[in-house]
């Protein structure tokens, strides 16, 4: 469930672009300075996000410098100086990661997924004890989401979708104390469109291999094959999508953001709107996979 929520670059200023990447190689190098250096592979745009987002609401002046990379020896790069948001969703990028690949392992058996799993665990035994009863709210909501997936006695849409929508709030709002009840409602809401969205991507794949997707589990009451049930189901399931993201959306607006306004704003409005076109494969995406 990594990777659906990123800006939408054909809308974006180059200057809020530029802010983008520099955020995403200030977490780059958080997660090397407050983890380790090999856990950098584990890299992804949603925690992006996350640390954008957190540090808007701080009124703290953005700075920048100017460092070589590993990744990108031959030239520097702009990079964001380390923030608390930046470390905070640092930590949560590896957590994240690391339950990722034991649902990989869950659900395909994964050799490589296990290898890396292992390895990661490593990493997170390193993490700061105040971050570590976080690890056992995730562990606990993911655990509650499988109990679910794998038991099938529970059909009801927004009960199955309410573990990881749940994590997602709780990853926004435990940052601060402050604006908490709408954090909480913003991630809830952008919690269920990632997991929906995650669904509907896989949802081909899920029906020939037999694998529980919540969308086939609850929707497909007469056992259709994938292209009628794809047919049948697409128009709900983007009504549920943008209802989730127009919510993300309103809420958003009620928050005393600082800065990048205008990159947030292209990210909850034309950026998950631009990943569901992916998903759909509608538009300028009709001939193209999703990534």
């Amino acid at each position: 469930m990594f990777g659906y929520v990123t800006p939408c670059i054909s809308e974006l200023k180059v200057r809020d672009y530029e802010k983008f990447k520099a955020y995403y190689c200030g977490l780059c190098r958080a997660i090397k300075n407050n983890i380790g250096n090999l856990p950098r592979i584990a890299l992804n745009y949603d925690m992006t996000f996350l640390a954008i987002l957190l540090d808007s609401l701080s009124k703290d002046k953005i700075v920048y410098k100017r460092q070589l990379c590993l990744f990108h020896p031959t030239r520097k790069k702009t990079i964001l100086k380390s923030t608390s948001a930046l470390e905070y969703a640092a930590f949560y990028n590896i957590a994240f990661t690391y339950y990722k690949l034991l649902d990989d392992v869950h659900d395909d058996s994964s050799i490589k997924s296990n290898f890396l799993a292992h390895w990661l665990k490593i990493y997170l035994n390193k993490l700061p004890d105040s971050f570590k009863k976080n690890l056992e709210y995730i562990k606990k909501g993911l655990n509650d989401l499988t109990q679910i997936e794998t038991s099938r006695n529970n059909n009801s849409f927004d009960k199955i979708c309410h573990p990881f929508s749940d994590i997602t709030a709780f990853t926004l709002c435990n940052y601060t104390d402050s604006n908490s009840e709408t954090l909480y409602a913003l991630g809830y809401n952008l919690g269920k469109w990632i997991y929906v969205i995650d669904a509907l991507d896989d949802l081909k794949k899920d029906m020939e291999k037999g694998k529980f997707n919540v969308l086939n589990y609850c929707f497909n009451k007469n056992e259709l094959n994938y292209s009628e049930f794809y047919v049948e189901i697409q128009n709900r399931v983007d009504f549920i999508l943008g209802s989730c993201a127009s919510t993300c959306m309103n809420y958003f607006n009620k928050l005393p953001i600082s800065k990048n306004q205008e990159l947030l704003h292209n990210i909850l409005q034309y950026g998950l709107l631009e990943k569901m076109d992916k998903v759909f494969k509608r538009g300028a995406y009709k001939n193209e996979k999703s990534i």
